[in-house]
């Protein structure tokens, strides 16, 4: 039998259950987008914390929820081939694909009073990012927005890069 190494206040997994099993989603509230399932492959999904950090944003960037929203992309570079690219956008573009989220949910401090955000995606970032779950993630070591996408085949240290 192998031993294991474990850090103070972890304790082991179970029998039979290995590291590469863990659920990279474990713990986390998903919403997904109007008109379309959990999971869904032709959608991309968000996490309630990602939610609250998208509504305080646009609030201090004076982008308008009703029109404008968070732009997620794909470019070429970056240590593992491809980067994730974030932003904020005044409108969507005519062929980008619009997913909203967080209508009727609440999130504490939230400056838009529970109106949904907007997410835009362009076709070719699309054909890496279905299927993908954007999170915020706050630790003391670390505080920004997580791309958990399965689509990724390699990434490296830093998180923005990735080979598909």
């Amino acid at each position: 039998m192998a031993s294991t190494l474990l850090q103070p206040g972890t304790s082991a997994p179970p029998l039979g259950a290995s590291a590469e099993s863990k659920d990279p989603l474990a713990g986390m509230t998903l919403l997904n987008a109007e008109g379309h399932a959990p999971r869904a492959k032709a959608a991309v999904e968000i996490t309630k914390n990602a939610l609250k950090r998208i509504r305080v944003a646009m609030a201090k960037e004076g982008v308008s929820p009703e029109q404008g929203g968070l732009r997620l992309g794909v470019m070429g570079g970056g240590c593992s081939g491809l980067s994730y690219s974030i932003r904020f956008d005044s409108q969507p573009r005519e062929r980008d694909r619009v997913f909203v989220f967080g209508t009727g949910v609440e999130t504490p401090g939230d400056p838009s009073g529970g109106k949904p955000v907007q997410v835009f995606v362009d076709p070719k970032s699309f054909l890496y990012l279905a299927g993908m779950v954007l999170d915020f993630e706050e630790t003391l070591m670390r505080q920004g927005f997580n791309f958990i996408n399965p689509n990724s085949t390699k990434s490296c240290g830093c998180g923005s890069s990735f080979s598909a």
